[in-house]
């Protein structure tokens, strides 16, 4: 693990007035579990319900993001491409330094333009 240097307390219980705010907001939506299973920064799991999904990201205001097991969840589920939607770059750089044996073309999509290069 290692710390980052961030503009704010983000992901540390110096938030838990908007995690709370959040889970208010959140308790009023209709959740739908998800067509294909999403991973948890929190811990790299696979979720399929949304309603876990939902809970998940309330509870991840106040708690570390874990991107080195999202990217082992990655490899154990043998993801062999990964695409990263705007604000871009930062994650696709991870993954292709770390993963660079198991994703062949990570994609970070910064403009309509770059679309193109899901093909």
């Amino acid at each position: 693990m290692r710390a980052l240097n961030v503009a704010g307390a983000f992901h540390t219980p110096y938030m838990a007035p908007a995690e709370e705010a959040l889970r208010t907001h959140a308790a009023e939506l209709t959740t739908a579990d998800p067509a294909r299973g999403l991973l948890s920064n929190a811990d790299g799991a696979p979720v399929t319900s949304g309603a876990e999904y939902l809970d998940r990201l309330v509870r991840q205001v106040t708690r570390p993001v874990r991107w080195d097991l999202t990217m082992q969840g990655l490899r154990s589920l043998g993801v062999d491409r990964t695409v990263e939607l705007p604000p871009a770059g930062t994650l696709t750089g991870l993954v292709r330094r770390e993963l660079k044996d198991v994703v062949t073309a990570p994609v970070a999509v910064k403009t309509p333009d770059t679309l193109g290069d899901l093909a």
